[in-house]
């Protein structure tokens, strides 16, 4: 029995969307099918995340879309896709005799909907609940609070140097750094961003600190996934370390009463231009509405604004950010209404343009930022000329788990180097890879650092070096066909460890495709030399 048979996969944020094909899915359908092994086909449906509920993975941190459409063979919406049909074609070799098909449901209406513009705005620094008072900073979970914004507020008590650096231990998710009402930096903790260098600040000034709460972890070690700011903030100048105290914390949560009970004002009146002088005016909610003579399926096209959440007549949507792949947001038909229908938009980033349509067909392909081929600078290569060798051997040919074991070395920074293959290609790949400490145990991954990969396949999947440690064994690194031998991955492992083995798992599929032969391995204390 396979019972979770995978027809595609999910979207992350800032990643390229996942997409597998249809023979490959039918292919492994039909093998299982001649063997008399049964199946559970996920998805079969694809869906969405609404709300501001979603997961994460880790390591490395990577939040998951609102959309849940996974490329399967019925889509987020309900249609069939060629996938559907190559599914339907396949399992008509196996129905019994004189069983038919049933027929294909139709599929719900769609509509679009002009553009209109949301002519509302609220300011969240105008928007505060009551504060909390709190020596230290702590997480949400403190609080009672599971989702939403959280925004630490303070008065720093002296002068503050350039240069000196702003530690957070640890944001968690995105967060945005104010000083005296001025963006000072934003920290991304899918990309391990926990501090900041900050500017010549004058005591008595006020430090804001607004934290979004995104997808949490859902699986290992990792699923304790405090949010907010889950330790401390401290300010470090050279060997001064200063803890930062005192704060006035104020928590935004996302269910629709709290968010519809904002003071809302025309963005072109009096009012607002007054609100203008406000310290913070970045991030707030927006309001407005639109008309409809019928309703129908449609996709909120976000694609002008920032980062946040969509609240329709009280339903809440889900997430949107302008990085992309996903730039649409599902609308079912049955949440809207003949005639007026009332939209809220929480960015706390800030729209392009204050402006919304509904679209007849889903953006989820549409990437806004610049994913890097490799996890190395251009004209970056390693040098292991001079380097000793920790072990070096041949990996025995096939599927599963395989452990090299040698002696007791410590050391922080780990390089696998790839010398062949066994199918003859210029194709590396690994599933999973762990280090075994001195206890026989494997070393914590949760926070390792991919500092090089000399190849990585990114034109027709997500094949990142970092798949080695994601805890997926379906998941894997690959390097580009036209790249090659030798092949090499260096990880940072975080900090130094005695480490006496490695073990890893290729490519689950028959025949392990791109399985390394022969490797070398280095670990080191000190960083290896490009």
């Amino acid at each position: 029995m396979c019972s979770e048979f995978w027809s595609g996969w999910f979207d992350h944020w800032g990643r390229k969307h996942e997409t597998r094909e249809g023979k490959v899915m039918v292919d492994g359908l039909r093998d299982m099918l001649k063997r008399n092994i049964s199946f559970s086909l996920y998805m079969t449906h694809g869906g969405t995340t609404f709300g501001w509920w979603g997961g994460a993975n880790n390591p490395a941190y990577s939040a998951m879309c609102s959309s849940y459409d996974y490329d399967a063979p019925i889509s987020e919406a309900g249609w069939t896709t060629p996938k559907f049909f190559e599914l339907r074609e396949m399992m008509k070799e196996f129905m019994a005799p004189g069983e038919k098909l049933s027929d294909i449901p139709q599929a719900i209406p769609v509509i679009t909907i002009p553009k209109f513009t949301l002519n509302k705005v609220a300011p969240m620094i105008e928007n505060l609940p009551k504060a909390i008072l709190s020596e230290n900073v702590k997480p949400v979970e403190k609080f009672n609070q599971g989702w939403g914004s959280v925004l630490y507020t303070t008065t720093l008590d002296k002068d503050v140097k350039k240069g000196t650096i702003l530690k957070i231990t640890e944001q968690h998710d995105w967060t945005q750094i104010f000083v005296d009402g001025k963006l000072i930096a934003r920290l991304d903790r899918r990309k391990g961003e926990q501090e900041v260098t900050m500017p010549e600040i004058k005591g008595g000034s006020r430090l804001d600190i607004l934290v979004e709460i995104m997808g949490r972890v859902n699986f290992d070690k990792s699923i304790h996934d405090r949010k907010g700011i889950t330790e401390k903030v401290e300010l470090i100048d050279g060997k001064s370390v200063e803890l930062v105290k005192n704060w006035k914390i104020y928590t935004f949560t996302l269910d629709n009463k709290f968010v519809e009970s904002k003071k809302f004002v025309d963005i072109n009146s009096a009012a607002y231009k007054n609100l203008k002088k406000s310290d913070i005016n970045l991030p707030a909610y927006y309001r407005g509405s639109f008309t409809l003579d019928k309703t129908g399926d449609t996709f909120l096209n976000m694609e002008s604004w920032g980062k946040g959440l969509v609240w329709v007549n009280g339903h809440c949507l889900g997430r949107f950010w302008e990085i992309g792949p996903q730039q649409t947001l599902y609308m079912p038909g049955c949440w809207l209404k003949k005639g007026k229908n009332e939209i809220i938009v929480l960015d706390i980033l800030g729209p392009k343009e204050r402006a919304i349509e509904g679209l007849d067909k889903p953006i989820l392909d549409m990437l806004k930022v610049a994913v890097p081929e490799t996890h190395r600078k251009s004209g970056q290569k390693l040098v292991l000329d001079n380097e000793s060798v920790t072990a070096e051997g041949t990996f025995k040919k096939g599927n599963g788990w395989q452990q090299i074991d040698f002696p007791l070395i410590e050391g922080r920074y780990f390089c696998l180097e790839g010398l062949s293959s066994f199918d003859g290609t210029n194709v590396a790949s690994i599933a999973e890879l762990h280090l075994i400490g001195e206890d026989g145990n494997n070393i914590p991954r949760e926070n390792w650092n991919i500092l090089y990969a000399d190849s990585e396949e990114t034109r027709s999947g997500n094949y990142t070096a970092d798949k080695v440690y994601d805890l997926q064994e379906s998941t894997y690194w690959q390097t580009v066909d036209n790249t090659s031998y030798p092949h090499q991955i260096v990880i940072d492992l975080g900090k130094s460890y005695k480490v006496k083995g490695f073990k890893l798992i290729p490519r689950a599929e028959q025949s392990s495709p791109g399985q390394i032969k022969d490797f070398r391995v280095f670990i080191k204390k000190d960083k290896f030399k490009y």
